[in-house]
């Protein structure tokens, strides 16, 4: 029989000092998302599967866990990913035409571990809709920079990508999608010799144009040498002009943030529709946020809308970030004069934290940095500096 109080795998409590590490985070990006005018959404954590999963390929779909409603007979999941669900929501239930901002934070669920180990993130996210022009991709790649230097991150790299680069050198061949999802799965991993092998019988063009997709990384020169050897077609054209948009925008206004490019990084091939991006920075090895374009999501639920947006894990942040100060607080001890209790009322009430130390518990610690107490000096209650 096993214990009781084990876990699932890659399942984890999160414990005092990283939960209050965790909240700081979430009620500081919630206020950065603020700042530039995105409303708060709190999407439930179970849908009916064909909403939740609608327009999101079969990546997501392998993700999501699934469960019979009791009340309808019908299949519900378990959320893997939020961006349906404020797609979802600027469609049906709010129904603006003009722009929307939205952002959300709450846990999401995974069938299986992500590449850091984790089945339960805990995902903040913001989307734009409503706007297809470049603006709203800076604006929320901005925001993304943004959250991370408000976490602390430092030593910040935005890699730029684009869906419609790989669609342009594929444009005009009937390939199934299986064999579509393993092309971009290999150019994904920079897999040479798979790429060579799934492009079997496409035109010699289309193969050296895949294989120069796989070196297609690094600073500006990317750009240039991508409309060197890429095929002349006007989908590529036009990617590349948007990416050099900006590129140029992030570099002026953002000196301190490594712009690149990796042309072949197609994670989420299937749900992006234009620019997308990936965010590194700290003592992280991955990307610490991502995001794009996504202008078809939104069709299934009957409005078209174009759409950008981000998302990171919380919890991830939270490991690569700086590690925070201990919080301050006010020691004082328990009891039941009322002078002392009328006291530390006011102290909480005007935003300290007053630790009460409990009879025969005087020597333990906290995880709180107790740097005054509360004494009593001529029958007044005073604080002292510890």
């Amino acid at each position: 029989m096993s214990s009781a109080w084990l876990l699932p795998e890659h399942i984890a409590d999160v414990l005092p000092a990283q939960a209050r590490r965790i909240e700081e985070l979430r009620r500081s990006l919630l206020d950065r998302a603020r700042g530039y005018g995105f409303e708060l959404v709190m999407p439930p954590l179970l849908e009916y599967l064909d909403s939740l999963l609608s327009g999101t390929g079969h990546e997501l779909d392998l993700k999501t866990f699934k469960l019979v409603d009791q009340l309808s007979g019908r299949t519900m999941g378990l959320r893997a990913d939020t961006t349906p669900q404020a797609a979802r929501i600027d469609a049906h239930l709010l129904n603006r035409q003009g722009v929307t901002r939205l952002c959300y934070c709450g846990p999401v669920l995974h069938t299986r571990p992500s590449a850091l180990g984790s089945r339960e993130p805990l995902q903040f996210g913001a989307e734009i809709f409503g706007h297809a022009g470049l603006e709203a991709d800076l604006e929320v790649q901005e925001l993304a920079l943004d959250a991370l230097r408000a976490a602390g991150v430092d030593g910040l790299v935005i890699d730029l990508a684009d869906a419609r680069v790989v669609r342009g050198v594929l444009a005009g061949l009937a390939i199934d999608a299986a064999r579509l999802q393993e092309v971009v799965a290999a150019l994904s991993a920079k897999d040479a010799a798979a790429v060579d092998a799934l492009s079997q019988g496409f035109p010699e063009a289309t193969r050296e144009a895949l294989r120069a997709l796989l070196s297609l990384y690094g600073g500006t020169e990317v750009l240039e040498q991508a409309r060197r050897v890429l095929p002349q077609r006007a989908l590529i054209a036009e990617a590349l002009d948007d990416l050099q948009w900006l590129a140029s925008h992030l570099g002026r206004d953002h000196p301190a943030v490594r712009v690149g490019f990796d042309l072949s990084d197609l994670s989420g091939y299937a749900y992006y529709s234009g620019t997308r991006f990936a965010i590194y920075g700290g003592s992280s090895s991955g990307s610490l946020a991502r995001g794009g374009r996504y202008d078809e999501v939104g069709a299934v639920f009957g409005r078209r809308r174009p759409a950008v947006g981000f998302s990171l894990d919380l919890k991830v942040l939270a490991e690569h970030a700086p590690e925070p100060r201990r919080a301050r607080a006010v020691r004082a001890p328990w009891g039941e004069d009322l002078a002392l209790r009328a006291a530390v009322r006011r102290l909480r009430e005007a935003g300290e934290t007053v630790l009460c130390v409990l009879p025969g518990h005087e020597h333990e610690g906290q995880e709180f940095d107790c740097d005054r107490e509360l004494i009593s000096i001529d029958d007044q209650w005073v604080l002292r500096a510890l």
